[in-house]
């Protein structure tokens, strides 16, 4: 428990997605990689980043009541979670994100990350449902990480997710951008001449290891404001020194990777 209210002082991070999120930049490719397999690979990358989107709105929904100190047994299980969490996710895509074949890469990562997000509500009952404690930390941003690092455990030869920003940005020095996250940030998400909400993906070859790489940018929504907004520099809930950031800021980047077979 220690750890996760340690955990607690990340970013509170509730994101708007904008309408255009299945527009994206054209993909560079390696070559034996065809253009329906690159537009593949990108559906299953935006269906996991939505997935991860959902189960995150859900926490960010249930704020009042996992820090409500009166309550004890709030009753949000994993089971819970999961399940409101489908729907959003059906709502937003017209899907369920349980209908893909099971045998299939896009079934098996999908099943590895809904598995993930019930595990760590699960695991984190003792925190969400402690009397007496009101804010308790487990918010959007840290229940995102705690998924994608989760998830990591599951598939890490085949997927990895992780939540990243503008370095300024960046409470958690888990959360840091690499060199290339960094680089799209500069030079695409912050370019006034990016379109607000474009995705860039580009495929890549590090020796005999080929990746399909994701970055969908996200932006502050109004209720972000209460901790990254101003004044800038006042401390907010969490510990941390306001950004001083705007509605429709660049906030966040979910950054995907999908580890092809040696092609």
């Amino acid at each position: 428990m220690n750890s996760m209210m340690n955990a607690g002082r990340g970013v509170i991070l509730i994101l708007a997605v904008s309408a255009v999120f299945f527009s994206f930049a054209a993909a560079t490719s390696v070559p034996g990689q065809t253009q329906n397999d690159e537009q593949a690979e990108m559906k299953l990358a935006l269906d996991l980043a939505k997935l991860l989107q959902s189960a995150r709105t859900v926490i960010s929904n249930h704020q009042n009541l996992i820090n409500d100190p009166e309550v004890g047994d709030k009753g949000l299980t994993g089971e819970r979670v999961l399940a409101e969490t489908i729907e959003q996710y059906r709502k937003a895509t017209g899907h369920d994100p349980r209908d893909f074949d099971p045998q299939s890469r896009e079934g098996r990562l999908m099943r590895a990350e809904l598995d993930a997000i019930g595990e760590v509500v699960d695991e984190s009952q003792t925190l969400i449902n402690e009397k007496g404690l009101g804010f308790k930390g487990f918010i959007p941003a840290v229940f995102g990480r705690l998924v994608t690092e989760r998830l990591r455990d599951k598939v890490a030869t085949e997927l990895q997710i992780k939540i990243t920003a503008p370095p300024p940005l960046v409470r958690n020095r888990k959360a840091r951008p690499d060199e290339w996250e960094q680089q799209i940030i500069e030079t695409k998400f912050l370019s006034p001449d990016w379109t607000r909400g474009q995705v860039y993906s580009e495929a890549q070859k590090n020796g005999v290891q080929s990746v399909f790489r994701v970055m969908v940018p996200e932006y502050y929504a109004a209720s972000c404001l209460t901790c990254h907004g101003g004044p800038k520099g006042e401390i907010d809930i969490t510990g941390y020194p306001k950004e001083g950031a705007s509605e429709g800021d660049l906030g966040g980047v979910i950054s995907i990777t999908l580890f092809r077979n040696n092609q």
